[in-house]
């Protein structure tokens, strides 16, 4: 047990040497490579809160692990349909169940107020590079709901945290504009720079869209891919004008709480939680009093 939730024997730890050589790597291209004047580059203030945000992540993950550990492994031995055992086709069966419920979750978290509330400090930069990738949140929590099947079919605590490292060291290198568009069968199928950079646009086409770990085809099978037709315009559709780190990670509950707080009666409550972001009760008295025709 001790070596699975020892930060220091992360496979995200063993890759943190890759991700500083990469970011030097993308930093000299864009210095010295011919590219897109468009590109947004780096920013220092910008890239140095990515990177703390990243490092406050691996204390966040390491306490949800914690706490999810014992949970997952008293399904895995006492209620599992079966057992997928160590070997490459088990590992390969773990990577992808824990892919597709990666997708899930991510869909979650954009979709309801208090899932984005925990998400959105990911999306709060306007600068798409390998930095941006340690943007990570601090409030993993839901997580733990979406992984929860895995041990019941057989993917032990151990394959579950093993595989979704794999699945974050994977996107890492999908958050850069110096790569255009891969080899058309790689696009088909993969979660590739460009579909990410969709992913993290604000504009109206691209807002919820390619929530995919590693496996594009999620989104292509369950209705959510949006090709990138145009370079997109990174960050939230507000101006973050902070590099608080507790501001960016925390208020949105707080805004959140706020609403709750004073809304009339649970139901009201539970819509501000658990509607997309940006509903409001006018919006479905709106909708209500629309005619069909024009929904």
């Amino acid at each position: 047990m001790n070596d699975i939730l020892d930060p220091m024997k992360n496979p995200l730890t063993y890759a943190i040497p890759f991700f500083v050589i990469a970011i030097l790597i993308e930093l000299a291209a864009l210095k010295w490579l011919d590219h897109d004047d468009n590109l947004a580059g780096y920013v220092f203030k910008d890239a140095r809160t990515s990177v703390l945000m990243g490092l406050g992540s691996i204390v966040s993950m390491t306490v949800f692990k914690v706490l999810a550990f014992g949970i997952y492994a008293a399904i895995f031995a006492y209620a599992s349909l079966w057992q997928i055992p160590g070997t490459w086709w088990g590992v390969a069966i773990s990577v992808l169940v824990v892919d597709l419920a990666y997708y899930w979750n991510h869909r979650f978290v954009h979709r309801t107020r208090v899932g984005w509330a925990a998400h959105q400090a990911h999306h709060s930069s306007e600068y798409m590079t390998f930095a941006t990738a340690l943007r990570q949140k601090w409030n993993p929590w839901f997580e733990f709901f979406f992984f929860l099947p895995l041990p019941f079919l057989g993917i032990s605590p151990a394959a579950i945290y093993i595989a979704f490292s794999i699945n974050l060291v994977y996107q890492f290198f999908v958050h850069t504009e110096t790569i255009g568009k891969l080899w058309r069968p790689l696009e088909l199928v993969l979660n590739t720079p460009s579909h990410h950079r969709v992913h993290h646009g604000s504009d109206p086409e691209y807002l919820d869209k390619n929530y995919a770990g590693i496996l594009i085809v999620w989104d292509r099978l369950f209705g959510t891919f949006q090709p990138e037709r145009q370079r997109p315009t990174y960050g939230l559709t507000y101006k973050v004008d902070t590099y608080n780190l507790i501001r960016l990670e925390y208020g949105a509950f707080r805004e959140l709480w706020n609403d709750v707080r004073s809304a009339d009666g649970w139901r009201l409550k539970l819509s501000y939680a658990f509607r997309p972001p940006g509903w409001t009760p006018e919006e479905t008295m709106r909708s209500s009093a629309a005619p069909e025709s024009a929904r």
